[in-house]
C-alpha cells in the first residue's frame, strides 16, 4: 500500500497546537540526554494572545504529516523589533523537530522560507525559539551530555538537513564548563585590589525590592549587550515576564549586581540547573510531579551562568573578576559543584578568554544558520 502524500499544514487550533507541542516525544523517546520541557510552558510561549513577544512579532506554525501522523514541525517568525534594531528584513525559523527523513525537513524549511518571503523578508535565520533571547542554535558539538537550563538539544542529523537545504553557518555559540566551583583562592588578592581601586561593591539582589532590581538588571542588560550580534533589547513586558518566570527558581545569592560608588554597572546571574529536575517530570507538573519537583530541586548539583556583563566603560577595570569571584564563593557555599557558562558568541574573544582563564573548558558548541530567501 502506498504511503499517504506528505502534506504541510498550517496549524492554529488548540488541538493542533497540543499535537505540535507534544511531537518531540516521538523524536527523543529513547534518548538518555533529552530533557522534556514543561508542556504548559511551551504552550504559553506560543500563545499569540498572551505572550508579550507577539506585541512586536508574528508567527506561523507548520506540521509535516502523512495522513494523521505528524512527522515534523517548524515555526516561522518575523520580529519587527529585530528588523528595526538591525535595519534588516530577516525572518526566522525555530521549534524545528523532524524524524530522520530529509524529504520532511525539506518541506518544513520550504514552508518557513515561503512564509517569510510572503512577509517581505529577504533572509531567514535559525533556529531561534522564538528569538535570540530564548533557546537558539542547533547543538553542534557535545552530544554526550544533557543540556542545562534554557539551552537546546537536538539529534546530529538536524545540522546535515539544514546544510543540505542550503543554509550556511551564520554564527557559532560556545558553552564552557567550569568544574570545582569555589576554587578561586589564587585571585583573592587581585580581587581585593580591584575592590579598593574601583570602589566596587558586589551585592545580591534584594528580593524585597524586586521590581526595582529588575529595572536595574534590564538597564544593564540592554547597555552591556547592545552591540552583540543578533541582540534585541527586551521590552519592559518581556523583561518583567522573564523575571516573574525565573523568580521561583533563582538563588538570590547568585543574582549579583556590581556597583561603583552606588551606581549599578554590572550584573551576574547564575541559575540552578533545573533541567536535572525537569528530566524526571516528563513535561507535566501535576500533584505527584510537584512532589518530585520539590524533592529533586534539593539535589541539583550545578549552575548555568546565564548573564554576565558590564557597561562598556567598566569592561577593562577588573570588576568582572570581582563578580566572578563572588559568584564562585557564593555558589560553593550553597553546595554547587560545577557551572556551565553559556552562551558566548564565538568571536566574543574578551569573554571567551576570560572563561578559559578561570578554568572553563569549551565543551559544547551550537550553530545558527542563515540563507537568502529564494524569490
Amino acid at each position: 500500500m502506498a504511503l499517504p502524500e506528505l502534506e504541510i499544514k498550517t496549524i492554529a487550533s488548540p488541538r493542533e497546537i497540543d499535537r505540535f507541542v507534544r511531537f518531540p516525544w516521538q523524536i527523543y523517546k529513547d534518548d538518555p540526554y533529552w530533557v522534556p520541557p514543561l508542556i504548559r510552558d511551551v504552550k504559553f510561549r506560543l500563545d499569540r494572545s498572551r505572550h508579550p513577544f507577539f506585541d512586536h512579532a508574528r508567527m506561523a506554525l507548520f506540521t509535516a504529516c502523512r495522513g494523521e501522523r505528524i512527522l515534523g514541525r517548524i515555526a516561522a517568525v518575523v520580529d519587527a523589533r529585530h528588523n528595526q534594531f538591525h535595519h534588516e528584513r530577516m525572518g526566522f525559523f525555530g521549534m524545528f523537530e523532524c524524524l530522520r527523513d530529509y524529504d520532511v525537513a525539506q518541506a518544513l524549511f520550504g514552508a518557513a522560507e515561503c512564509w517569510c518571503r510572503d512577509q517581505g523578508m529577504d533572509r531567514i535565520r535559525g533556529p531561534v525559539n522564538l528569538s535570540m533571547n530564548d533557546e537558539c542554535g542547533f547543538l553542534l558539538e557535545g552530544f554526550d551530555a544533557s543540556p542545562v537550563i534554557m539551552m537546546p538539544y537536538n539529534p546530529p542529523y538536524y545540522l546535515e538537513f539544514c546544510e543540505r537545504y542550503g543554509f550556511a553557518k551564520a554564527k557559532d555559540l560556545y558553552a564552557y564548563l567550569k568544574g570545582e566551583v569555589g576554587v578561586v583562592g589564587r585571585i583573592a588578592k587581585l580581587v581585593e585590589r580591584v575592590r579598593k581601586k574601583e570602589h566596587v561593591v558586589v551585592r545580591p539582589i534584594d528580593m524585597r525590592q524586586f521590581d526595582r532590581e529588575v529595572a536595574i538588571i534590564k538597564e544593564i542588560y540592554n547597555a552591556a549587550w547592545e552591540l552583540n550580534w543578533g541582540f534585541v533589547p527586551m521590552t519592559d513586558s518581556e523583561m518583567n515576564l522573564l523575571a516573574k518566570e525565573l523568580k521561583p527558581i533563582a538563588e538570590p545569592e547568585l543574582v549579583l549586581i556590581a556597583e561603583v560608588n552606588g551606581e549599578p554597572v554590572g550584573v551576574s546571574i547564575s541559575l540552578p540547573d533545573y533541567n536535572q529536575v525537569l528530566k524526571r517530570l516528563n513535561g507535566r507538573l501535576g500533584p505527584i510531579n510537584l512532589l518530585k519537583f520539590l524533592y529533586y530541586r534539593r539535589k541539583i548539583t550545578g549552575l548555568r551562568g546565564v548573564l554576565f556583563g558590564l557597561k562598556k566603560e567598566y569592561r577593562r577595570t577588573g570588576i568582572n573578576t570581582v563578580m566572578y569571584y563572588e559568584t564562585e564563593m557564593r555558589g560553593a557555599r550553597l553546595g554547587y559543584r560545577w557551572c556551565e557558562m553559556s552562551w558566548n558568541l564565538e568571536d566574543n574573544h574578551l569573554i571567551n578568554r576570560f572563561d578559559e582563564a578561570i578554568g572553563g573548558k569549551l565543551y559544547k558548541k551550537y550553530r545558527i544558520y542563515e540563507k537568502a530567501i529564494v524569490r
